[in-house]
Order: C-alpha cells, then sequence, then structure tokens
C-alpha cells in the first residue's frame, strides 16, 4: 500500500537512460550503468513507456495544467470581464466553487489512476525505489542509480548547499548576495518623508510592471508554455549530455532557497589538453543548458558546466538580478568545493543576458582566470528603450534601475565612465581614488579586490537584438559601448580623444577587409604595443587602472588604443541567435 501511495504522488518519468558505450566513453571519467538496459541505438530513444492508464492520466493532467496556465495569465482580463458582467456577485460565485470543488475533485481521482497505473509497471517501480533510497541515504551508489533516470527535478535531491563551503558554515540566508546599487535618480534631493510619499505611486508602479509584464519580456524562457512547447527539445539535449557527454546533473540549492539545475561534464581525464579548465557557461534569456551555449566549449573540448536561470525547467524561483546573482554564486561555489576546480581554473562564457551573471561572477570572484561575453551588452536601460513607447521613458528607466538592473559595464568595471558617479578621469587616476569611487557606489569593502583578469568580447555583426536602431547600423551595438568602458577603464590614459577616435572608427568598419585597412592605415606596431605593456606591467605591476600612455604622443596613444581593441573584442558575422561555431571560441588574450 505504501509504494501504490509513493506512485500516487511521485515525479513524472520522462526517460530510463540507455547503458553506455564504454568504448566511446571519455577515458578517466566514470562510467554510470543504467538499471534497465535499453537498445542503444540513438541518445533519444529510450523514453520511459508508461502503460495506457498513467499514459492517459498524464494526457488529462497535462492539459489541465496548461489551462490554468493560460487562465493565470489571462485572470487579469477575465476578472475584468465577469465584473462588467456581474458575475462577482455571491449568488453567482457559490455555484462556480462547487463547480471548481467537483473539478478538483475530478482531478485528484485521474491522478490516482494515473498513480494505478504506475504501480502496475515494474519499470516505474523500479524507479520510485531508487529515488526513496536516494533520498534517505544520499550514498555515491544511490546516486549513481538515480542518475539512470529522467524525471521531474522537483523531486531530485539536493546535491550541494550553498551552506556547504566552510568558511560559509553558520551563515544565515535571507536577501541572497552582494549586488551594486543603481544610483539615485536625483542625486543630493533629501529623502525627506513627504519625497518618499511623493515617489510612493511611481514605485508602486514599477513594481507592479516587473513583476508582471517586466520580467516575462526580458526573461521569455520562464513562462510556463514556452517551456512546454520546448520540452521534447529539452529532454533531447539533456540525453545527448548524459549518454554521449557523460554528463552529470546536480541539484543546487541557493541561500535564497531555489534550487538550481545543473550539468557537469567532466574531461579532465581526457587526453584534451583544454579538459583541465572549466567553462562556467551563462545562457541567454530563452537559453537553456540543454540546448544553449553549453555545446560550444564542449565542442572544443573543454569541462564544461551549464545551468539554468531560475524559474526555467528544473531552477526554481524567478529571475530577477538579485536571484541571478544567487544562482551564479552557488554554481562557482559548486565548481570550487565539489567538482574541485581551483579558480584560477575556471572560465566564465556568457551569451547575451547571461553577461550579468558573469561580470557579477567576475567581481565577486576576481581570481577566476578569464571572461568570455558573447553578443552582450554594458546596460539594460538602452535596449528596455528601443522596444518601449518614448512616452514611458521615465517608468521604463526607474524600473530597469530598480528592479531589472542588469549593469554589465558597471560590475565589470566597478563604475559608469562618463556619468556622474564616473571612474577617475584620465590624469586623475590613483589607488585611493579608485576605492573612494566604489565607495560612493556603495560597494561592500569586501568586493574592493576588482577583476584583474582578461576578458574577451565577442560581437554579433548582424545582432538584431542589441542594436538600438537597426542591424545594419553596427554602431548602435550596445557590445560596443561595453568594448569602450572597459578599455577606459582599464587604461584610462591611453583611450583619451586620440585613442577613443581612432578605437571608433575601428568599431565602424562593415568588413573585415575594412577593418585591416584602418588598422594598417594607422600603422600599428604590434611588438611595440606588448613591449609597452609589458614594461608597465614589470614596473607597476598588474592591477588595473594603469596609466600607460601618460607621456605617450598621439600616434602612439592611437597605435596602442587599436592595437587593445584588436584584442578585446572578436567580431563574428552573424545574428543573435546562431550559435557560435567551436572554432570561434577561444580564451582571451593576456600578456
Amino acid at each position: 500500500m505504501a509504494k501504490l501511495l509513493s506512485c500516487v504522488l511521485g515525479p513524472r518519468l520522462y526517460k530510463i537512460y540507455r547503458e553506455r558505450d564504454t568504448d566511446r566513453a571519455a577515458p578517466g571519467v566514470p562510467e554510470t550503468p543504467t538499471a534497465v538496459p535499453a537498445p542503444a541505438s540513438s541518445s533519444w530513444d529510450s523514453y520511459y513507456q508508461p502503460r495506457a492508464l498513467e499514459k492517459h492520466a498524464d494526457s488529462i493532467l497535462a492539459l489541465a495544467s496548461v489551462f490554468w496556465s493560460i487562465s493565470y495569465y489571462s485572470s487579469p482580463f477575465a476578472f475584468f470581464y465577469l465584473y462588467r458582467k456581474g458575475y462577482l456577485s455571491l449568488s453567482k460565485v457559490v455555484p462556480f466553487s462547487h463547480y471548481a470543488g467537483t473539478l478538483l475533485l475530478l482531478l485528484a481521482g485521474v491522478a490516482c489512476l494515473r498513480g494505478l497505473g504506475r504501480w502496475t509497471n515494474p519499470q516505474y517501480r523500479q524507479f520510485i525505489t531508487v529515488l526513496e533510497a536516494a533520498h534517505r541515504n544520499q550514498s555515491a551508489e544511490n546516486k549513481r542509480q538515480l542518475a539512470n533516470y529522467n524525471f521531474d527535478f522537483r523531486s531530485w535531491p539536493v546535491d550541494f548547499h550553498w551552506e556547504e563551503p566552510s568558511s560559509r558554515k553558520g551563515s544565515r540566508g535571507g536577501r541572497g548576495v552582494a549586488l551594486l546599487r543603481p544610483e539615485p535618480l536625483h542625486r543630493g534631493t533629501a529623502d525627506t518623508f513627504l519625497n518618499r510619499v511623493k515617489k510612493l505611486p511611481c514605485q508602486i508602479t514599477s513594481y507592479l510592471v516587473a513583476h508582471t509584464l517586466g520580467r516575462r519580456m526580458l526573461y521569455p524562457g520562464s513562462v510556463y508554455l514556452l517551456q512546454k512547447a520546448l520540452m521534447p527539445v529539452l529532454l533531447q539535449g539533456q540525453a545527448r549530455l548524459v549518454e554521449e557527454c557523460n554528463g552529470r546533473r546536480a541539484k543546487l540549492l541557493a541561500c535564497d532557497g531555489n534550487e538550481i539545475d545543473t550539468m557537469f561534464v567532466d574531461r579532465r581525464g581526457t587526453a584534451e589538453p583544454q579538459g583541465q579548465k572549466l567553462v562556467i557557461c551563462c545562457e541567454g534569456n530563452a537559453g537553456f543548458y540543454e540546448v544553449g551555449c553549453v555545446s560550444t566549449p564542449l565542442e572544443a573540448g573543454y569541462s564544461v558546466l551549464g545551468w539554468n536561470h531560475p524559474g526555467f525547467a528544473g531552477s526554481t524561483g524567478v529571475p530577477f538580478p538579485q536571484n541571478e546573482a544567487n544562482a551564479m554564486d552557488v554554481v562557482v561555489q559548486f565548481a570550487i568545493h565539489r567538482l574541485g576546480f581551483q579558480p584560477q581554473d575556471i572560465a566564465i562564457y556568457a551569451w547575451s543576458i547571461g553577461g550579468f551573471t558573469a561580470t557579477w561572477a567576475a567581481m565577486s570572484y576576481p581570481d577566476i582566470s578569464a571572461v568570455i561575453l558573447d553578443a552582450s551588452f554594458d546596460d539594460l536601460v538602452p535596449l528596455a528603450l528601443k522596444v518601449m513607447p518614448d512616452s514611458w521613458r521615465a517608468l521604463v528607466t526607474r524600473t530597469v534601475r530598480q528592479h531589472l538592473n542588469l549593469n554589465n559595464s558597471e560590475q565589470l568595471c566597478r563604475g559608469k565612465p562618463g556619468s556622474e558617479g564616473a571612474a577617475p578621469g584620465p590624469h586623475r587616476v590613483t589607488r585611493a581614488s579608485a576605492v573612494a569611487w566604489l565607495s560612493e557606489l556603495c560597494v561592500p569593502a569586501a568586493l574592493f579586490r576588482r577583476f584583474q583578469g582578461p576578458v574577451l568580447l565577442i560581437r554579433r555583426t548582424k545582432d538584431e537584438i542589441i542594436t538600438t536602431t537597426v542591424p545594419e547600423d553596427i554602431m548602435s551595438n550596445r557590445g560596443n559601448d561595453l568594448l569602450l568602458k572597459l578599455l577606459q577603464f582599464r587604461y584610462p590614459r591611453v583611450m583619451v580623444d586620440e585613442g577613443l577616435r581612432a578605437v571608433r572608427q575601428w568599431l565602424e568598419a562593415s568588413s573585415q577587409l575594412e577593418e585591416a585597412s584602418i588598422y594598417s592605415r594607422y600603422e600599428v606596431e604590434e611588438d611595440w604595443c606588448v613591449s609597452v605593456l609589458r614594461s608597465y606591467q614589470a614596473e607597476h605591476g598588474p592591477g588595473f587602472p594603469w596609466s600607460v600612455g601618460e607621456d605617450m604622443s598621439a600616434e602612439g596613444r592611437r597605435q596602442l588604443a587599436l592595437f587593445l581593441a584588436r584584442k578585446h573584442l572578436l567580431n563574428f558575422e552573424a545574428t543573435h541567435c546562431t550559435p557560435l561555431p567551436a572554432q570561434h571560441f577561444q580564451m582571451p588574450w593576456h600578456l
């Protein structure tokens, strides 16, 4: 009877992974034999086959789930319509509640019939036995057996807790990790009680917009209906990672209580020299590790750790900036303390909106080896204003700054060049001024240590998403602004008028031929540029910002600026969503 109840309440089983071909498995990677062997013809031919009763009951419950989701999203319009028609009176609501109660009882009966169908299936009974054993005792053997199944991830036991590192023992959860605070919209204005009351309606409106329309526009992958439509593709992608790449799935518990779905492919025991380096992949706003940018470093031979945003596929929660940073924090901790990678052996690769969590990781873990940002941007506000009416400008700006502040350039450079809170200018860059500047940005003292590692930006020359005008206008690509802010922060005395103009001219080039023409026109001597930078590094150390270029001629600054721009930005002739080929994936340049 207990087993029958477990089958009624148990998760949906999608797939039983086939036995792996040991001849194809990577050497040095532990094998995971399956409990229930299946034909080994393709990586997604072994879906769990439910009995007829379970299959039809599952279909009914899935349809009910879709209708509930549609009702949830359309509820404001439905309530308005019912109110106008007078259907919200007590005399009309009571009969409706009776109908709703009857429907719930029928669905409960269908769930019981589904459980009965599962109970008659020996494959599901074996699965539920393995799952219960894994929850009782998370031994290596129980985890190995559980990894043979793909099922509703909500029932997967937690593999790593954010408090697990010894340095965090006894820490409290709560809101989460530290984020850079946005600057006030009106600096110097006294925050009196009257001003707070005046701003309250705008704050309420911004909150409602961000938590209803804004979040779903920014992260469409968190919408349940889209995930439901993509489910077959996600299952195929996950099967490929597990069966063909020996991927290991894990559930991580973040400090805000969200459960993060991850997939790790270990290449350390293979003949690939790149396998010693771990690439943590941060997906786009409709990307999932099952079918996302994980494949690029994977094909290039690196060890890879993919994860899904909060609210995406197996991950719980909602993808607001704080939740995103909390998720990235536990992913990095998992890579260091459970997978055994040193920060110096970890690189972050992000596509599109994933640049936010990548730059947060660089800011919070400055010892990581490299950051690669593909089709990313400097700030969300210009892109949000592009798709919203001009009359909403003030509301959009306030909403983004307060609730959806994806400030990639601030996190990567720790400041806003050219703004009131800008980095110290090119004639006054010192360590003390940099620290004072960070204090004004409300950065915790523990985070004053900036990311000093190499950065590579990949710009899509036909990008239609992060351009503020049309895809053909390559200068409206916000990746340009990210590059300029990065160079202005790290090399402020090179990126003055002459250097800035030369880099802008190079960024405007519409083809590789035109780029090469501009580069040769300024007669850039790469050996001289490298020697200048190495001499400065040997004398002053590697810490940014550098004052190199202070006593240099205008021609020298132009050469150095173009050299640095070319080393920090790679053009890829493609649209925003075109997968990056493995041959274009490379670690950033460094001295």
